[in-house]
């Protein structure tokens, strides 16, 4: 992947190596259990907390930032072109829209952090908070990708950043409010089947991005879009859910199988169209 020449994002926090700055949880073990985010790319903690979340006290942080190595701050040049790249993409789009586009916060973290949808430990893996427009990131989650998932590729890595900034996306337009009202009427079920929508749209949009993004700047070389499909393969709900439970229950399904994820992610790339990203309106997904 091209990256190295484009322009960096200034709209990162780096909250790296200063744990959770100052911030104590109150509320017992069974609270905190309860915001520890269990799935991978995408989620939103506020639907685990559902309003419940722990009360949190700041104070000034207490503990010193420790020196990122050589590689943590290779990653972080990297994600800053990413995040760069979909602000420059999505701007577009969006002018072309007759909207404006508001660019999301980037927070690089270590092990755990507070948002405002709640805490979440670096083991949830990446995801978008709605209520403070901000994507949360611990870098060591692309070695999972790479070791855990075997999806290794920087494409891999912009597509794990590009799916977040597309629930910024659909934060922005609206899409995100009615799915949550949605689901806040729904039985569990209907719930996880809306969440899949979500997500998978999230897919096709990372996917509208690469696609402007690669006829704008000519960011893909050879092999990577297949190591970006692979990598929307590795996170399907049915591979994750043989790997941790032995078998598949669709019902529980809440970001969608490989082979959906796999399937918009394309329609996206292949199109560059936010019409073709219409995961509502498909009768199969």
């Amino acid at each position: 992947m091209r990256w190295q020449m484009g322009r960096r994002s200034d709209n990162i926090e780096d909250r790296r190596g200063i744990g959770m700055g100052g911030v104590a949880i109150g509320g017992g073990i069974g609270t905190i259990l309860l915001v520890v985010v269990a799935l991978f790319l995408g989620v939103d903690p506020s639907v685990v907390l559902q309003g419940g979340g722990p009360q949190v006290s700041t104070a000034p942080p207490a503990v010193e930032r420790r020196a990122p190595s050589p590689e943590e701050d290779r990653l972080k040049d990297f994600v800053a072109v990413v995040l760069a790249d979909t602000e420059d993409t999505w701007t577009e789009i969006f002018r072309r829209m007759n909207r404006e586009y508001k660019d999301p916060k980037l927070v690089l973290f270590s092990d755990v952090i507070q948002s405002s949808c709640g805490t979440a430990q670096s083991a949830a893996g990446p995801f978008y908070c709605p209520l403070d427009q901000k994507v949360y990131l611990d870098l060591s989650f692309f070695r999972d990708l790479r070791e855990r998932f075997k999806a290794p590729g920087e494409f891999a890595q912009a597509y794990v950043i590009a799916h977040e900034v597309g629930h910024h996306v659909q934060t922005l337009l609206g899409i995100s409010d009615k799915v949550r009202s949605m689901q806040s009427r729904a039985n569990e079920r209907d719930a996880n089947a809306l969440s899949v929508r979500l997500e998978l749209q999230a897919d096709c949009f990372a996917g509208v991005w690469a696609n402007n993004a690669n006829r704008s700047r000519q960011i893909l070389e050879g092999g990577d879009i297949e190591k970006g499909l692979n990598a929307a393969a590795a996170i399907g709900d049915d591979r994750l859910q043989r790997q941790s439970r032995g078998y598949v229950v669709p019902d529980a399904f809440t970001h969608g199988s490989s082979a959906q994820r796999v399937r918009w992610f394309k329609s996206g790339l292949a199109s560059g169209s936010l019409r073709q990203c219409d995961t509502f309106g498909a009768r199969e997904l």
